[in-house]
């Protein structure tokens, strides 16, 4: 079997240095956004079963992997302008997005505000509802700790002790491999690669967006996986409801993870998002 060539590099823009993935095929673009404590790296099934179809990227986002991480407030709107950044640096004018939990926020955000790049968006498990206020502190004092990971027993000796310890503080296999991949070796052990002061702040500074849905004019394909606390099922008919051209689909498995969890059932739905983005394409032309 031909695997898919996926390239990495990292791209230098004018606020932050970007890792991404990249099949870098001259194809139409599919632009993919993990969530957090994640990497590009969690996409790639998805790039090896659309490689030959789609020119696929996959970023690891600010805060996050081998991308920069500066203290800022890691808001929706500073991701995605990094991402319209990026576009920019790979001289794309349009893609699909597909995000996942908090890059489904992301993914949400680009197609409200930039229609002209995001021609469809896929969302997946994560609700629009947010607290109330945000944090009005400034970014440099907010507290430097991610609350999921801050009790761990960092760094970790050896890659056996992290591989048991993840796997009995997460509950599934892809919760697990998120956070292997996450993993760094250095002298004194292995440590996580993403800015605990980039979990709290994407935390402190989070806001609902239910008021931007009725901005999304492209399709848009969102999905729940049953009994998600990500997506509440009544803030998932609200969303359904808002976004004026949504297929909306609830998985029968209750991974969050639900474009790894049920891939047949999950490429189904893609494929349809995807046609409809082409024949969407073709009538612009």
């Amino acid at each position: 079997m031909e695997h898919i060539k996926i390239y990495r590099y990292t791209a230098k823009l004018n606020n932050i240095d970007l890792f991404y993935l990249d099949t870098k095929t001259e194809k139409p673009v599919i632009l993919c956004l993990h969530g957090k404590w994640g990497r590009g790296e969690t996409w790639c099934d998805f790039m090896e079963h659309y490689g030959k179809q789609y020119r696929i990227i996959a970023p690891d986002l600010r805060g996050h992997g081998l991308s920069g991480k500066p203290v800022a407030k890691y808001t929706s709107q500073e991701m995605a302008e990094d991402m319209v950044e990026l576009l920019h640096f790979l001289n794309i004018k349009s893609a699909i997005v597909i995000g996942h939990s908090m890059g489904g926020r992301v993914a949400g955000y680009l197609a409200a505000h930039y229609p002209e790049t995001i021609k469809a968006a896929a969302i997946l498990d994560i609700s629009a509802r947010g607290p109330a206020t945000p944090s009005l502190l400034p970014p440099e004092e907010i507290p430097c700790v991610d609350p999921f990971t801050k009790d761990w027993p960092l760094p970790f000796s050896s890659l056996a002790e992290a591989t048991d310890f993840i796997r009995e503080k997460t509950d599934s296999e892809y919760w697990c491999r998120q956070f292997m991949s996450d993993l760094t070796e250095a002298k004194d052990g292995y440590q996580l690669m993403h800015s605990p002061q980039a979990m709290s702040a994407n935390t402190a500074y989070d806001t609902g967006w239910f008021d931007l849905l009725p901005k999304i004019q492209c399709p848009v394909l969102l999905i729940r996986a049953k009994n998600s606390m990500w997506l509440p099922e009544d803030d998932f008919k609200k969303m359904g409801s808002l976004i004026p051209n949504c297929c909306a689909y609830e998985f029968s498995e209750t991974d969050h993870y639900v474009y790894l969890a049920n891939t047949k059932k999950f490429y189904e739905c893609m494929n349809k998002l995807l046609n409809i983005a082409d024949e969407v394409s073709t009538i612009a032309c």
